[in-house]
């Protein structure tokens, strides 16, 4: 195989650019769109502040579609909020059910505290805001202060915790699908003012025909791409807000690691295209390709970076125009409608995130605990305090005039307090002494176990000592070009008197036809007891694997070659090759090189800076080991 020049620059398989870890990408294409989104408010607001008449008069333009009498028109801003926003939905319905299916919520004990904590986190923002607003006029618009902006969330975390940890991220993001799901359902049933019950009944009869198509197997877009369609303009018609429609969608595309065999029988498709290039065969190797991925991955990829540099920002651009004069944030600053939603989120969203962990820590006993320390469950309380997406979009639904401006202010006065308030939370942190700093963020929960079966020592081969407190398993090929470029890496790594290191094998025969026998070979030279002798050759010389090849390699090492020849010749180690493949499928392993770092994966690059970050994460988390038997103990 030729190593494709991206590859080389990137540091990554091509298997760890395709299949990232549930909520990893989906947090790095926040953070990176974050930057995008809050351009746009800016613009939005000089904008409004130059000329409101053009704001408006722009947003405000006709847009209208029709087909002979029958059609819809709505201005621009409508289409923007309810049309394009419908695709943003659907992006938070396929995370959340990637996170169900891949996640750490397919643990489903561990979903009770994100969905108190996302619940819980709404409902004490809006008790604030309905107490500061009793008996006023803008008491309806309660459902503003409540929902946190995902990407702007995230992006802001990057950038005031930037030596925060991933898991971090990825509770806040968890606490933040709940809060999506309760808000939209929020919009279906109280900002909905009328509903027409006709197209609601022909709206739930397409959903349940997407279903039945799902259920018969059929995997082409075109195909639903009318009925879904037909959806969104049948709750249109309804009075349900139709951005509904995506997040139904979202929710019932399933998510699964490409199997093995899926990945070797789209291989072969591509041989049979490549021995005979004709239009059938590369529809045929296409379709294969794509079947090898889930329908969630192929449609996060088709539409998340459109939602998170496009649609947001475009949503941005269309609601956060204020025009703004000192006497108006006077005034603003002193109406029910402005300090309910500055208090809601400023207050209300850190005290009920990081109480809530508390009580349901406290209720189970310990065996429900955030899968980081509390410092990272505060910060994702006071970050939760920046909203903007929904907020506006209720807004838009629930005020006009002067409240809607009112409303507008405060979710913008909240962002900005939220990101001061985290930035201090983070500060704080890192001048506490290193292990405190590393439990505040990391915390002492139990992590999910990926790997199976765990390293034995009587069986797995191992490199380093045995009491290393991080050990690092990496399945390979022999003939794969990219675990030669991880090699050198993993030599490095190995200079760590705290570190050891296991090779598992996974011959990809599909596409490396000598590898099983070089893992043979291995596992032949391991019956002589140089194992790691073979390995490093084998790896030193990719271009080499023939059996002569290997037969001089045994001479090399001095081994006996007549028998070593003769395991090859009778696939003597053939059963312990194939259980290391074996424990690749268990572990959903599907391509090379894979690594895993105490039992858990690691996702995304191999270089040294990024395996030896992630080594030092999971060295703090095995030092917080004694802890969590202490508590285990008193349990």
């Amino acid at each position: 195989m030729t190593e494709p020049s991206s590859s080389r620059l990137s540091g990554r398989t091509a298997w760890a650019q395709d299949i990232a870890a549930p909520l990893r990408r989906f947090a790095r294409t926040e953070s990176g769109s974050a930057g995008v989104l809050v351009l746009a408010i800016v613009a939005a607001l000089v904008w409004a502040n130059v000329s409101e008449h053009s704001y408006e008069a722009v947003w405000g333009t006709e847009l209208s579609i029709r087909i002979d009498d029958v059609g819809v028109a709505y201005d621009l801003r409508t289409w923007v909020n309810s049309g394009l926003m419908t695709l943003f939905f659907l992006v938070v319905g396929l995370e959340a059910r990637r996170e169900f299916d891949l996640g750490d919520l397919r643990d489903r004990r561990r979903f009770a505290l994100p969905l108190a904590a996302g619940v819980f986190g709404m409902a004490v923002p809006v008790a604030i805001y309905l107490l500061v607003n009793r008996g006023g006029s803008g008491a309806h618009g309660w459902g503003v202060a409540m929902s946190t902006d995902t990407a702007l969330a995230l992006g802001l975390i990057t950038l005031l915790g930037r030596n925060v940890p991933d898991q971090v991220r990825i509770f806040l993001l968890t606490v933040f699908v709940v809060d999506d799901l309760v808000a939209l359902v929020v919009i279906a049933v109280v900002y909905t003012e009328h509903v027409d019950t006709v197209p609601l009944l022909v709206a739930i009869g397409l959903f349940a025909v997407l279903l039945g198509l799902r259920a018969l197997g059929v995997r082409r877009g075109l195909v639903y791409l009318p009925f879904c369609v037909a959806l969104w303009a049948a709750l249109l018609a309804s009075g349900v807000e139709p951005v509904v429609a995506g997040l139904a969608i979202g929710l019932t595309a399933t998510a699964y690691s490409p199997a093995r065999g899926a990945l070797e029988t789209a291989s072969g498709l591509f041989k049979l295209f490549r021995e005979q290039p004709t239009a059938e065969l590369a529809r045929s190797a296409t379709l294969g390709l794509s079947r090898s991925l889930s329908p969630n991955d192929r449609l996060q990829r088709m539409y998340h970076p459109w939602s998170s540099y496009l649609i947001v920002p475009l949503f941005g651009l269309a609601n956060a125009g204020i025009a703004l004069d000192a006497a108006f944030l006077a005034r603003a600053f002193t109406t029910p409608v402005t300090l309910g939603i500055l208090l809601g989120y400023v207050v209300g969203k850190p005290v009920a995130v990081l109480g809530v962990s508390w009580l349901v820590e406290r209720a189970s006993g310990g065996r429900i605990r955030p899968s980081v320390g509390w410092a990272g469950v505060l910060a994702s309380g006071t970050i939760s305090g920046i909203g903007f997406t929904l907020s506006l979009l209720i807004a838009t639904l629930a005020f006009q005039g002067d409240q809607l401006a009112e409303a507008k202010v405060g979710v913008l006065a909240a962002g900005l307090v939220a990101s001061l308030l985290t930035w201090t939370v983070f500060r704080i942190t890192q001048a506490l002494p290193k292990p405190q700093r590393t439990r505040a963020l990391l915390g002492d929960a139990d992590q999910l176990v990926d790997l199976v079966p765990p390293v034995d020592h009587r069986r797995d081969h191992v490199r380093g000592p045995a009491d290393a407190s991080v050990t690092v398993v990496e399945y390979g090929d022999f003939q794969c070009p990219y675990c030669g470029q991880a090699e050198p890496v993993v030599r490095e790594l190995l200079t760590d008197a705290d570190l050891r290191y296991v090779w598992r094998h996974l011959p990809l025969t599909d596409v490396h036809p000598q590898a099983q026998l070089a893992a043979e070979a291995a596992e032949a030279a391991a019956a002589q007891g140089a194992f790691w002798e073979m390995h490093d050759l084998l790896l030193d010389h990719q271009d080499g694997l023939r059996t002569e090849d290997l037969v001089g390699y045994a001479g090399e090492l001095g081994l006996d070659q007549e028998q070593f020849q003769e395991d090859l010749a009778t696939h003597d180690h053939a059963a312990r090759v194939a259980h290391d493949v074996e424990s690749a499928d268990v572990s959903g392993v599907s391509g090379t090189p894979t690594f895993f770092i105490n039992d858990r994966r690691h996702y995304g690059a191999y270089d040294i800076e990024t395996l030896t970050r992630a080594i030092k994460v999971a060295r703090a988390r095995a030092r917080l080991e004694p802890r969590r038997n202490r508590r285990a103990d008193r349990r």
